[in-house]
């Protein structure tokens, strides 16, 4: 049986992704819905708090967001602009969910999901949006403790995932993150669209031989 990953953004779920072609905002609206300028919350919340300590697990998001937000002059709760950023970046690749579930049913493979995300959008992936049905586990940076394209990512997934009788197969939508999971060892695939994952040749041998 082998171990097969996914990433969320811009593969799992459109949304975040450096193909500026696939590309989905979720913030289009937040001014006009929130009064919050998308521009001063991607430098100074994203760059500045979210990617450098929300993402690790250093600090809760809603903790983060409460000390941020009365600077860019939002006076309301966390919750609300966690529950619009949570329900606006969930625009899930229901093609892609759809070959899982087709993946799953061969009994050939272990599913699972690796990511870079804070605790409360892990949970809303798995438990919301229903990705406990068809996955094994998810890996997700808040809970490693470190970000992918780092090595420290990877190795932490094989701690609990235990020995493999092959290199995990991995879909990811950065070159970067590919090439650094690559270079660990595990057999990584540039996601840009269902092609990339129906056509591999062991997906592609593992429908044939369930038939």
């Amino acid at each position: 049986m082998r171990t097969v990953i996914f990433d969320v953004d811009g593969v799992l779920v459109h949304g975040y992704t450096g193909q500026l072609e696939r590309l989905r905002r979720w913030d289009t609206h937040i001014e006009a819905d929130l009064g919050i300028n998308p521009d001063r919350f991607r430098d100074s919340f994203i760059r500045e708090v979210f990617e450098k300590e929300v993402l690790t697990g250093r600090k809760a998001l809603l903790t983060a967001l409460e000390e941020t937000l009365p600077a860019l002059g939002y006076r309301g709760s966390p919750f609300t602009v966690a529950s619009y950023w949570l329900t606006r970046d969930s625009q899930v690749n229901f093609q892609l969910l759809d070959l899982v579930r087709r993946l799953r049913l061969t009994g050939k493979v272990r599913l699972c999901i690796a990511t870079n995300q804070e605790h409360m959008r892990a949970f809303y992936l798995w438990n919301k949006l229903g990705f406990e049905n068809l996955f094994d586990d998810l890996f997700h940076s808040a809970r490693l403790g470190v970000l992918k394209p780092d090595l420290g990512f990877y190795a932490r997934i094989e701690e609990i995932l235990g020995p493999q009788d092959e290199p995990p197969l991995f879909f990811d939508d950065s070159e970067s993150v590919v090439n650094s999971a690559r270079e660990y060892g595990w057999d990584a695939v540039l996601y840009r669209g269902l092609m990339d994952c129906d056509t591999h040749p062991w997906i592609a041998a593992a429908f044939s031989s369930s038939k």
